[in-house]
């Protein structure tokens, strides 16, 4: 069904969503049809050894296979990368095409894979029609013998549409596998991922968290209510991460589900990463306390994770063998959508109180801020969603005196990391920059904020709306306290009352974005797993403020 939710729900709005279905969102119906029954074959011919108990029946013996399946990142209305892992030393090859029957193709040259990758590589795809589907299948053959060639592993996603009238769906969360709930076969694993597919988005924007490197998996974990969850483990995830063999490790532990593999298949992602990549609320420069690393240089430990996250991410700005490369960066999806990655891991500034009343380099470090102020300027997208992996005005502590994201607890005037903040809000408002809307996740529960300056401690920029939501597959944990100086309210929070409550209990959260592209109204639906949907607000175009 043309953006249409596959599960049962009901909206609770504060706003009417329009009814009338658009021309682009009839003929999006029997696209979405087809896809549903077309892409089971090519994400399942790449089970992982271990979690299906057997090598998949069309493996070529001796010959590469792709046994995690394919994904691309970053697609825009001409381009995208498509990713994939081999099992041994190979050559990669794309073909792209317009119908699954791959009549007409073209041909693209892939790299070799080996060792210094941990066998994963990128394609990158360009000249592609806008707004279209493509379809794509990937080919692994020895680098010596090209006639020794594993089974082609088929994908799909849409390109961005370079016309106003196309409808633009997004969906958004973070959190994969942490505080020990990993993949549980008795459950089915990361079924989330499974619902998230059914409603056929255009890209998933994953707001970190991708993996915890930090938290190691025990076999079985008793449950609260009763019982036993029950982990799929592996070596890498039965220790904190400390090697690169060890982050990378926890990348593959993932891909070893087959609904996440499945959703890649079909789903583009924009992946972004916070904390848990690397280790619980880490800076730059700090040194562990925490028995039980070896290493206690958080840097080293940074550079390791950023390498393994950019081998297994096909993200366009961050190459797996520059360690120049960066996560923050706009995709660009059509005239109707910009989407503005931030890294607020980086370049950030120690763990603090927050009270500094001059703090340049703050969260986001000079660079990026002045990036950021800069591509927003230059956006013409009707709509600019700015990534933000923590959110503004939630009071997120780390430890008994220090806090770990922008907020403080001080509702006065914005001091130490909500200076930069308070510096991009005035930006938007004296530069009179239009449909900003502010995502994030991290906090493993979800919410809604509005921030309006007659509220405010800090009343210069435009009202303004952020939107949390997450966890896919990890603990749940209480809400926190907003804080003033940004004048957040909050019209609705869903979150358990107790820390760590297991996916088993609910609470598993995503978000949904519709911009429909006749009237150019974004729809923000807010969903847990189950398919009910929580909370709804739709805003209108062409507005600094909401």
């Amino acid at each position: 069904m043309a953006h249409s939710d596959s599960a049962p729900s009901s909206d609770s709005s504060t706003s009417s969503v329009p009814s009338t279905p658009s021309a682009s969102s009839a003929a999006g119906t029997a696209r979405r049809a087809l896809l549903r029954g077309s892409l089971a074959a090519g994400a399942a011919l790449a089970l992982p050894i271990g979690l299906a108990g057997s090598a998949p029946a069309q493996a070529r013996a001796g010959r590469p296979a792709a046994r995690w399946g394919v994904q691309v990142g970053d697609v825009t209305d001409s381009s995208g990368l498509v990713w994939v892992r081999s099992d041994r030393p190979a050559r990669v090859t794309v073909e792209t095409s317009a119908t699954e029957s791959f009549r007409r193709v073209r041909r693209w040259r892939g790299p070799v894979v080996g060792p210094g990758t941990d066998f994963t590589g990128r394609t990158s795809l360009s000249g592609l029609p806008p707004g279209e589907q493509i379809h794509y299948r990937v080919t692994l053959s020895d680098p010596d013998d090209p006639r020794r060639s594993g089974r082609p592993v088929e994908g799909t996603f849409r390109t961005a549409p370079d016309r106003r009238r196309q409808d633009v769906r997004f969906l958004w969360s973070g959190d994969v596998a942490g505080q020990g709930w990993g993949i549980n076969p008795d459950r089915g694993g990361f079924t989330i991922f499974e619902e998230m597919r059914r409603t056929d988005p255009d890209f998933f924007l994953h707001s970190g968290d991708t993996i915890y490197a930090d938290g190691p998996l025990e076999p079985t974990v008793e449950l609260p209510e009763g019982g036993l969850w029950r982990n799929v483990t592996t070596e890498e995830k039965s220790k904190v991460a400390e090697t690169l063999a060890e982050f990378r490790g926890n990348f593959r532990y993932n891909l070893m589900d087959h609904n996440l593999r499945r959703f890649n298949a079909q789903v583009p992602m924009i992946a972004q990463w916070d904390d848990h990549e690397v280790t619980n609320n880490w800076y730059p420069g700090e040194i562990l306390e925490d028995e039980r690393y070896a290493e206690k240089r958080v840097d080293v430990l940074a550079a390791r994770a950023r390498r393994a996250f950019s081998e297994y991410f096909p993200i366009e700005t961050l190459p797996a063998a520059d360690p120049e490369g960066r996560v923050y960066r706009v995709v660009r999806h059509g005239p109707l959508l910009d989407v503005f990655v931030l890294d607020l891991r980086t370049y950030r500034n120690a763990n603090s109180p927050g009270r500094q009343v001059n703090e340049r380099r703050g969260v986001l470090g000079e660079r990026q801020l002045r990036w950021l102020k800069k591509e927003l300027a230059r956006s013409r997208a009707m709509w600019k969603v700015i990534a933000c992996d923590m959110p503004l005005g939630l009071v997120v502590t780390d430890g008994d005196q220090d806090y770990e994201a922008v907020a403080q607890g001080d509702p006065g005037r914005p001091l130490g990391r909500e200076l930069q903040f308070a510096e991009v809000l005035r930006h938007i408002k004296h530069r009179r920059i239009t449909g900003t809307v502010w995502l994030t996740a991290d906090v493993h529960y979800t919410s809604a904020q509005h921030y309006d300056p007659s509220r405010a401690a800090f009343p210069d920029f435009e009202p303004f709306w952020e939107f949390v939501t997450g966890p896919l597959h990890a603990g749940g944990f209480p809400a926190l306290e907003l804080d003033g100086t940004f004048g957040p309210s909050q019209p609705f929070v869903k979150a358990p009352t107790e820390a760590n409550v297991p996916p088993s209990q609910g609470g598993q959260f995503y978000g949904q974005v519709d911009i429909d592209g006749q009237s150019g109204a974004l729809t923000v639906r807010l969903r847990e797993q189950g398919g009910e949907v929580l909370f709804t607000k739709v805003l209108r175009p062409g507005l600094v403020g909401q």
